[in-house]
């Protein structure tokens, strides 16, 4: 998933942004976010530092639906985090979890790792998609409340998996990172499109550049730890820009968004490339 939008977000979430797609209560409790199991110091020593400009617009299709009209842009242009331009995938479901965390952390110091934007992107490719491989930062770019995190599987081989692109969630300097999609090069998920209201069974597709690609496609969300479907293994893809689909049944639903995965290996490690998007149930 790319989100073609140049991310400022705002110091300060409108209280329009309360709606959060119609969720709030739904999904696993701030407390139910396991700490990361790897950490940013195994970063690779070529990570680059804090870029202070704005980051760039990615590559690839944004949402083409405006948001809703509960949801106020800034003056940028910008949707608030909650609009159908901007999605809440992990590790909070809605404002009201994040605001609690920031409740318990000020009070207690309750898990700090929420303000870090490496271990969050970690943690988010590790515990809630289950790459367990991927245990390395590639690569660094935090502007004000917005971030781009590279990551990558274990061993020198294994390039740039993924760029977690991720927002603060939140007003103040402790407001924790959320993620909210990823930034794509070769390997895309552009179907369905982000924030659009899905339905099983689910269609699933992008481009891809690579040479006999394997590829699996999940759909998951953050109150269940195991995912709602799974494609069957496995999709073939392969050649320059290439367009790969493939349908995945899914149950179970009841959180407001889904994250749609994609994902591609098998050369020198098991997940080497993925994608995500964010879908609605309502």
């Amino acid at each position: 998933m790319t989100i073609r939008l140049p991310f400022r977000l705002l110091a300060a979430v409108s209280v329009a942004a309360l709606a959060l797609t119609g969720c709030e209560g739904s999904g696993a409790s701030p407390d139910a976010s396991a700490p990361p199991t790897a950490t940013p110091t195994a970063a690779s020593p070529t990570a680059s530092p804090p870029d202070a400009s704005p980051s760039p617009a990615p590559s690839g299709t944004g949402p083409s639906s405006p948001a809703p009209p509960s949801a106020t842009a800034d003056p940028g242009g910008v949707p608030p985090l909650g609009s159908r331009g901007l999605q809440p995938l992990w590790p909070f479901t809605t404002l009201a979890q994040a605001e609690e965390w920031q409740r318990a952390y000020r009070s207690g110091g309750h898990q700090p790792w929420h303000l870090d934007a490496e271990h969050t992107a970690l943690a988010f490719t590790r515990d809630y998609l289950g790459f367990t491989e991927i245990d390395r930062i590639t690569s660094r770019r935090i502007s004000g409340r917005d971030a781009r995190i590279g990551v990558a599987p274990t061993g020198p081989e294994g390039g740039t998996a993924a760029v977690i692109h991720l927002v603060r969630y939140g007003a103040g300097p402790d407001a924790p990172w959320e993620v909210v999609g990823t930034d794509d090069t070769t390997f895309s998920l552009t179907t369905p499109a982000y924030g659009a209201v899905a339905r099983s069974p689910l269609t699933a597709g992008g481009l891809i550049t690579g040479v006999d690609e394997s590829i699996a496609v999940q759909v998951r969300q953050p109150s269940t730890e195991t995912p709602l479907g799974t494609s069957p293994c496995c999709t073939p893809g392969g050649g320059t820009d290439q367009p790969w689909s493939v349908t995945v049944p899914y149950s179970g639903a009841r959180d407001a968004v889904l994250t749609v995965v994609a994902s591609t290996g098998g050369h020198v490690a098991t997940v080497e490339r993925f994608t995500v998007t964010a879908v609605r149930t309502r």
